[in-house]
C-alpha cells in the first residue's frame, strides 16, 4: 500500500508532504490503524493514576488530537504487568526557529514521559535534511549547516521541559556507529521494491533517501542504545513512538521487519507502539499543517508579544460571518475557524473552551464575535511563547552537549 493518501485533488498526507482538507477517518481505514476509543481512554487514565505522577489525562487525549494508535493496548499491558518500555521521537532540523506546530509531538512526548515514569531518546535527523535539501556546489556543501540546527533545535526542543537524567539527545551525524548494526538489518529486511511502494522513490531520488527509512526505524529498537537503554539484542524492552500520523509509513516498514531484530517472546513482536496525532492547521486555514517556510502560516517560537498579536488578527482564517448579523444569526463554523482549533490544543481548561464554543458557535454571549476569540488566544500565545523563551535562554551549548552526551539513562 503506498503512503501517499490522495483520494482526491485536497487531501495528500506522506513523511514530506501534507495538504488539503484533512479526513482522519479515512486516514485510519488506509494507514490500517485504530482509533483512540473510550475504553483506551479509561486504561491510560488508570494506568497513569496508579503511577501518581500525574492526575488526569492530558487535553490533546481528552479532546482526540491525539486520535490514533498502533498496539498502546500492549504498551500498556507492559506497563500493568511491570515491563519496561520507552519513547522515541524525533526532529528534522529544517530551520534554526521551530514554530508551535512543532512544539505537539514534543508537548505530548514530556507528558507521557512524566505520566509513564520512563525514558526517552529524541532523534535530530540532519543527516535526512541534508539528504533532501542540502545543496553541493564546487566541492563545498551545507551538511554542517543542518548539523548546526540540530544544536539551535535542541535548545527548544529540551526547554520544553523533559526530565534530563531519563532523556537522550542525538544527532545521526554523530550517534549513526551504535545504531549501525540495525540500520543494515534492517536494510537486509527491506527490498528496493518495498521502500518504492511505500515512500514513493523515483529514479531521480539520491540513493541516501532510499536508504534513509531504516535509519528513522533503527531507534525503535532498544538494542540500537546499548549504553542509553542498557540494551542488547536480546532486550525485551517495548517502545512508543508519539508523532503527527504523516510519519506513520516510516515505522509501518519499521512493524514489518521487526521480528528479525528482537526476541521471539518480545511483548509487541518487536514491534514499535505509536500514538498517532492530528495535525497543527495553518493560520491561513484549518487544513493540512503549519510550515517553516511560510512565515504567515506559522507562530515561530521566536516571535514577540506584538508580532504573535499582528499574525493572528491579520493571518488567522474565521469561521465566523461576513456581518455581525448574520454572526448573531447563524454563529462561527467551529471547524473551519483558526483560532478555535488552535484553542483546542492551547486552552487547558476545558470548561472555558467549551463556554467559547457554545457562543462563537452560537453568535450569542461573551465570545460570540471572533474578535473575541482571537483575543483570547492571542492572550494565551504570548504567554507560552514568552515563558518557552524565557526557559530557552537558558539552554546554552554546553547545556545541549549534556543532554547529547552518551550515558545510561535512569529508569
Amino acid at each position: 500500500e503506498k503512503a501517499i493518501i490522495e483520494e482526491n485533488a485536497e487531501m495528500v498526507v506522506n513523511p514530506w508532504d501534507v495538504a488539503g482538507e484533512i479526513d482522519y477517518t479515512k486516514l485510519i481505514e488506509k494507514f490500517g490503524s485504530q482509533e483512540i476509543d473510550a475504553a483506551l481512554l479509561a486504561r491510560i487514565e488508570s494506568a497513569i493514576k496508579k503511577i501518581g505522577k500525574v492526575d488526569t489525562l492530558h487535553p490533546w487525549i481528552r479532546r482526540s488530537i491525539f486520535f490514533s494508535h498502533r498496539d498502546m493496548n500492549k504498551i500498556l499491558d507492559c506497563v500493568e504487568s511491570g515491563k519496561p518500555f520507552y519513547l522515541y521521537t524525533g526532529r528534522g532540523p529544517s530551520s534554526a526557529a521551530m514554530h508551535l506546530g512543532h512544539l505537539v509531538p514534543f508537548m505530548m512526548t514530556r507528558w507521557l514521559q512524566e505520566a509513564f515514569d520512563v525514558p526517552l531518546v529524541v532523534q535530530m535527523t540532519d543527516d535526512e535534511k541534508y539528504l533532501w535539501k542540502g545543496v553541493y556546489n564546487d566541492g563545498d556543501d551545507n551538511l554542517d549547516h543542518y548539523r548546526g540546527l540540530t544544536i539551535e533545535n535542541a535548545k527548544d526542543i529540551i526547554a520544553c521541559g523533559f526530565i534530563k537524567e531519563k532523556t537522550f539527545l542525538f544527532s545521526d551525524c554523530e550517534y549513526v556507529g551504535s545504531m549501525y548494526p540495525n540500520i543494515v538489518r534492517i536494510w537486509k529486511s527491506v527490498t528496493y521494491s518495498t521502500a518504492k511502494a511505500m515512500f514513493g522513490f523515483e529514479g531521480g531520488s539520491n540513493i541516501g533517501q532510499s536508504a534513509f527509512p531504516a535509519i528513522q526505524a533503527a531507534p525503535s529498537f532498544p538494542s540500537s542504545f546499548p549504553v542509553v537503554l542498557d540494551a542488547g539484542r536480546d532486550s525485551k524492552m517495548a517502545c512508543l513512538i508519539p508523532c503527527a500520523i504523516d510519519q506513520d509509513p516510516y515505522f509501518r516498514m519499521t512493524r514489518d521487519v521487526a521480528h528479525k531484530l528482537t526476541p521471539k517472546d518480545h511483548p509487541l513482536g518487536g514491534k514499535p507502539a505509536l500514538f498517532h496525532s492530528k495535525f497543527f492547521p495553518p493560520l491561513q486555514g484549518a487544513a493540512g499543517k503549519m510550515s517553516s517556510s511560510d512565515d504567515s502560516s506559522a507562530i515561530f517560537l521566536t516571535d514577540d508579544s506584538d508580532e504573535i498579536a499582528r499574525k493572528i488578527k491579520s493571518y488567522a482564517y474565521s469561521g465566523g460571518q461576513e456581518t455581525s448579523k448574520l454572526q448573531k444569526e447563524k454563529g462561527a463554523n467551529l471547524e473551519m475557524d483558526v483560532s478555535y482549533q488552535w484553542l483546542r490544543f492551547f486552552l487547558d481548561d476545558d470548561a472555558e473552551l467549551e463556554k467559547i464554543g457554545k457562543d462563537y458557535g452560537s453568535g450569542s454571549g461573551e465570545f460570540w464575535a471572533t474578535g473575541m476569540v482571537k483575543n483570547r488566544l492571542i492572550g494565551i500565545l504570548q504567554e507560552m511563547v514568552k515563558k518557552h523563551q524565557e526557559r530557552r535562554a537558558k539552554v546554552t551549548n554546553e547545556v545541549v552537549r549534556e543532554w547529547m552526551e552518551e550515558r545510561k539513562l535512569s529508569f
